[in-house]
């Protein structure tokens, strides 16, 4: 039995454990946009019929991805659910995940008896691409997640070509994508054997809509869509999607809002005297021996960060108002002084 992984926003959990109400925490635990996309009211009728697969939320998705014109445009109640089903997909085989990585890809194919190797990210930097040879399946997470490691497109089509040749896929979780200095592999999503996963739920900050898509080829599209079964993105999903996905001036803010609280974000933990550090528009990674001990020390000030074991590291999310910038700036200048 593989043990179900850890994530951020554990928040009632750290409430019990540090004695502070849930209202009173800083959360920082996790990669979301602080300030998402302003959600309308749902039409009373689309709550009242079954999800229409023939909404044009298909279209929507094509156009937002950039997609080619070959692939299909799969809509998953994020990409959770797409995580959980694609190791279903194949007979057990051996799988690479980076490491570190978000470790519900490990979780998710270990759990169906296929062999996991985790492969260092360093190693997927490296020119020397013999690795792949041991693979039939290569997980890779672009931007990666915790690190903000990006992949260059044409890294990874050399990667595909390389695995399809036996049959193999190459799985690219693209969840913080957007805004990132990395392109995305959908206007290649054709190609037999490559997935493309997406999601809302990071820089729309609609976590809880459970939203995302699958990019990929009518060949892996079908078995997928039929192992997901029918309505398994709910009608007020669909639609708020849809209206999300439309709105090109929202998108253009936020990525320009994003960009700067980014890097305040990253000035601010080199004021505190962490390590320099890397990431996305959506949160920081610093890699450094005393991770836990800060982790502690934060929390034990209503703080709540993500702390990583191996290598021992710390991802700050965004603050989302002034005074929790404040809090935030206080609680480490007390911490590392």
């Amino acid at each position: 039995m593989v043990d179900q992984p850890h994530h951020g926003g554990r928040l009632h959990q750290a409430a019990k454990r540090w004695g502070i109400a849930p209202e009173d925490w800083l959360d920082l635990s996790t990669g979301i946009n602080p300030l998402g996309w302003p959600v309308p009211a749902v039409p009373e009728a689309v709550w009242q019929r079954l999800p229409d697969p023939d909404d044009g939320l298909d279209d929507v998705l094509h156009h937002w991805t950039g997609a080619s014109q070959g692939a299909r445009c799969l809509p998953v109640a994020g990409s959770q659910a797409a995580i959980m089903a694609l190791p279903a997909l194949r007979p057990p085989c051996r799988v690479g995940v980076p490491t570190p990585g978000y470790q519900e890809h490990s979780f998710g194919w270990q759990r169906l008896d296929h062999r996991v190797e985790g492969i260092a990210v360093e190693r997927m930097q490296g020119d020397d691409e013999r690795w792949l040879d041991d693979l039939d399946v290569l997980v890779c997470i672009n931007p990666n997640n915790p690190t903000g490691d990006v992949f260059p497109v044409q890294r990874l089509l050399s990667w595909h070509q390389r695995l399809q040749r036996r049959g193999g896929w190459l799985v690219v979780d693209e969840a913080f994508i957007e805004g990132s200095h990395g392109e995305s592999l959908t206007p290649y999503a054709d190609r037999p054997g490559l997935i493309v996963l997406r999601s809302l739920g990071k820089f729309f900050g609609l976590a809880g809509l459970r939203a995302g898509a699958v990019i990929t080829c009518p060949a892996i599209a079908r078995p997928l869509g039929d192992a997901l079964g029918p309505w398994s993105v709910n009608g007020p999903a669909r639609y708020l999607m849809a209206q999300a996905l439309a709105d090109q001036s929202w998108q253009q803010a936020a990525r320009q809002r994003l960009a700067q609280q980014s890097d305040r974000l990253h000035q601010l933990l080199l004021d505190a005297g962490l390590p320099c550090s890397s990431g996305t528009l959506l949160f920081r990674y610093c890699q450094f021996s005393q991770a836990a001990v800060v982790a502690d020390a934060l929390a034990a000030r209503g703080i709540l960060v993500r702390a990583f074991n191996e290598p021992p590291a710390l991802r700050f999310g965004l603050p989302g108002t002034e005074s929790d910038w404040q809090k935030l700036q206080q609680g480490l200048l007390e911490v590392t002084k």
